[in-house]
């Protein structure tokens, strides 16, 4: 589809509330938001949706093209994606079904929306069915931050740490011992978006938010250093974790388990030092920024939940 269209789709749709005419008038339509593979910069497409098992799909046909549509490959590379719905816009993990659940949801994509069965008609390659999970706190988890200081957005960006990483850590320690193929993609979208989220979130403290405290508070120097060097060791064990995830169809899952119960344990110590040590400092500094940053702490070097 050429840009220029994809962008007078886009324009029309936030206009008008997820309203859009000419082919699209009528449709189930949606903007997905993901981050380039390779050049890490967002790119939005406007796609047809489909609800089926009380799921939220789309569908990467490219019309029956020969090739996955970037948006796809982008996701693989970059779970965590962006989702604009009628007026509502959310962060969803982008999850492609795989084995006997693509085939039935793909089944009840066909009978919602037939063309869908004559794109995969026109190729050879399968057409990959993308559950978009929206990213929401665990019925069973502690109540949502209510965030008025710096404070308050460090204990919302860890309790999505914390959210996330038992998540995939339970659903390791679930499925490994029968290790079902199908759990392959849906295990490994769910480990790389924690792990893009943790990425997101030391880049900000370090960038940002530990040099300005280590201006305006050079008593924190020994704790900042001891942090920056727990950085360090966790990012270690992440690019370890995504290199077993990059072969996940051959990987033994007890050495998986293991990182995962490793990156636990080490990210667990981290925040509870980090909690301990800097939530008294940072409690005083509104959020979001009400005037001049107090000791050069800027907007740009807070940090989000959700990578």
């Amino acid at each position: 589809m050429p840009m220029s269209f994809n962008l007078n789709v886009i324009e029309e749709f936030r206009a008008n509330g997820g309203r859009v005419g000419g082919p699209f008038e009528g449709g189930d339509l949606l903007l997905l938001t993901t981050t380039g593979a390779r050049s890490g910069r967002p790119h939005t497409a406007p796609l047809g949706y489909i609800r089926a098992e009380g799921l939220l799909l789309v569908v990467a046909s490219a019309g029956g093209a020969p090739e996955h549509p970037q948006w796809y490959r982008n996701l693989l590379a970059h779970p965590v994606v962006r989702v604009e719905l009628g007026t509502e816009a959310f962060d969803a993990v982008a999850v492609p079904a795989e084995g006997a659940r693509r085939e039935r949801l793909f089944a009840a994509v066909v009978r919602k929306a037939p063309g869908y069965g004559d794109y995969q008609a026109r190729t050879d390659r399968e057409l990959p069915v993308v559950v978009l999970e929206r990213l929401e706190p665990p019925a069973d988890g502690p109540a949502p931050v209510v965030v008025r200081s710096l404070a308050d957005k460090l204990l919302e960006a860890h309790t999505w740490l914390r959210a996330q990483l038992r998540h995939v850590r339970q659903e390791a320690h679930a499925h490994a011992p029968g290790w079902q193929a199908t759990l392959g993609l849906q295990l490994r979208q769910h480990c790389l978006a924690f792990c893009d989220g943790l990425t997101h979130h030391h880049t900000g403290e370090d960038s940002a938010i530990f040099p300005a405290l280590a201006r305006s508070h050079p008593e924190l120097a020994d704790v900042l250093a001891r942090l920056d060097e727990q950085h360090r060791a966790i990012g270690r064990i992440k690019e370890e974790l995504v290199a077993l995830l990059a072969r996940i169809a051959v990987t033994e899952p007890q050495r998986l388990r293991t990182e995962l119960d490793r990156m636990s344990a080490e990210l667990e110590a981290h925040l509870d030092f980090e909690e301990a040590e800097l939530l008294p400092v940072l409690a005083g500094i509104p959020f979001p920024p009400t005037g001049p940053a107090p000791s050069g702490t800027t907007k740009s070097g807070t940090t989000t939940s959700g990578g």
